[in-house]
């Protein structure tokens, strides 16, 4: 019985779904077209709270940002599942020539946030519709702010966003996986991150005469070299773990004049929290160090980022359980993707509940790549359709398993 329920509730879904595809991917459009960078997305947020209130839903804000959730409540007794979806955009010029290209000069939906909100609004909609035989409640968490360190999730969190909540859903479109291709990993999947800005101060003078000066070029240079060294001659081969100078600012107009002072930032990734906590005291040692080597001064400011995303075993399995058990239309394949280098602040919500969260291949179909966060950056719309009806699975399959 439960059985011929279940295949019931999801055929619904995903006639429904399929239905809305045109809606879907007009409410896309409009999303590129009008990108707001993390922390200003307060014309993007009111459009997809309009959406839900002119369906007679009620958008809950949480945080000190943008971010809301919509609760539906389902007819039968259950847990409350979190899905989440970001959108925020990027401050990146777009150079694709499309009908619904950024209006908005350097922003650009360059990571596909743009069709997360989409998909996850259109999802909401159909659930909304099919409540009474859902199972529990589900909230759809709609997240501002994920591209900027530490994000909008622990916000969110500490607004309590996860009262109540037992587990959460997430995925991301991946333009380097082929649009048909469903990833998931547990445990350990997207690495953890954090950033710095080392102020090397030391005393200006004139080129001809060194020996009266601190070379903050100099001292910043030897930075540079010896962190790679933490990588190489810190870390457990084993261990991933990056350390990445971003910028180096000591730019002058003069030729002969030696430079007071020069601007560091850095990238750090790491795969465990112990890597994290190495890294951290090594660059601050390092940075120690180059005031006694080279009588300067170092004021440095590290802020750490996401925590290593870790997808709960259980959880990830019963997830991919229902995607490959589930002959969805344009999926050609559920597969374990492994893990992924980039951070991700979804890692918040796993540090709290048990979650997951998987990815939805979007390459173009002329097989070339548009990576993340490039001005060229493109999605096949197919995957929109694709993600809606993966997560609607595993939505169903969540609900249905409580009944």
């Amino acid at each position: 019985m439960q059985r011929s329920e279940h295949m019931s509730l999801q055929t619904e879904l995903m006639a429904k779904l399929a239905a809305d595809k045109p809606e879907l991917i007009s409410l896309r459009r409009y999303l590129h077209a009008h990108p707001e960078v993390s922390y200003h997305e307060k014309h993007t947020a009111a459009y997809i709270k309009h959406y839900y209130e002119q369906l007679g839903m009620t958008p809950q804000d949480f945080g000190t940002g943008y971010g809301f959730v919509v609760d539906i409540h389902g007819g039968l007794p259950g847990q409350t599942l979190a899905v989440r979806a970001d959108f925020d955009a990027l401050p990146v010029q777009e150079e694709n020539d499309l009908p619904f290209k950024s209006v908005n000069p350097g922003v650009m939906h360059a990571c596909g946030h743009d069709v997360h909100t989409a998909y996850l609004m259109v999802l909401a909609k159909a659930l909304n519709e099919l409540r009474d035989q859902l199972h529990g409640t589900i909230r759809i968490l709609h997240q501002p702010a994920e591209e900027v360190a530490p994000g909008g999730a622990p916000d969110m969190i500490a607004g309590g966003v996860l009262t109540g909540v037992a587990n959460v859903i997430g995925a991301h479109i991946q333009t380097t996986m082929p649009t048909g291709y469903i990833g998931y990993h547990a445990g350990p999947t997207q690495a953890g991150g954090a950033r710095f800005d080392l102020t090397i101060t030391g005393h200006g003078g004139h080129a001809s005469m060194p020996q009266l000066s601190n070379d903050a070029i100099v001292a910043g240079s030897y930075f540079v070299t010896a962190a790679q060294t933490i990588v190489s001659r810190r870390l457990d081969p084993f261990a991933f773990g990056t350390v990445t100078i971003g910028s180096f600012d000591g730019a002058s107009a003069a030729y002969n004049a030696i430079r007071q002072q020069v601007v560091l930032k850095g990238d750090v990734r790491v795969m465990a929290e112990d890597t994290r906590k190495l890294i951290h005291q090594q660059v601050a040692t390092l940075a120690k160090g180059l005031e006694a080597m080279f009588g300067v001064t170092c004021d440095l400011q590290y802020q750490e980022g996401a925590p290593v995303m870790v997808n709960d075993p259980d959880f990830t399995d019963q997830v991919a359980t229902a995607l490959k058990s589930t002959n969805l239309a344009g999926v050609t394949e559920v597969g374990d993707c492994g893990a992924l280098n980039p951070s991700e602040d979804f890692a918040f919500y796993n540090h709290y509940v048990p979650s997951t969260y998987f990815y939805v291949g979007a390459a173009v179909a002329d097989g070339k790549v548009h990576p993340h966060h490039s001005p060229d950056f493109l999605v096949n719309e197919d995957s929109l359709l694709i993600a809606a009806e993966a997560m609607g699975t595993a939505v169903v399959a969540y609900s249905q398993a409580q009944g």
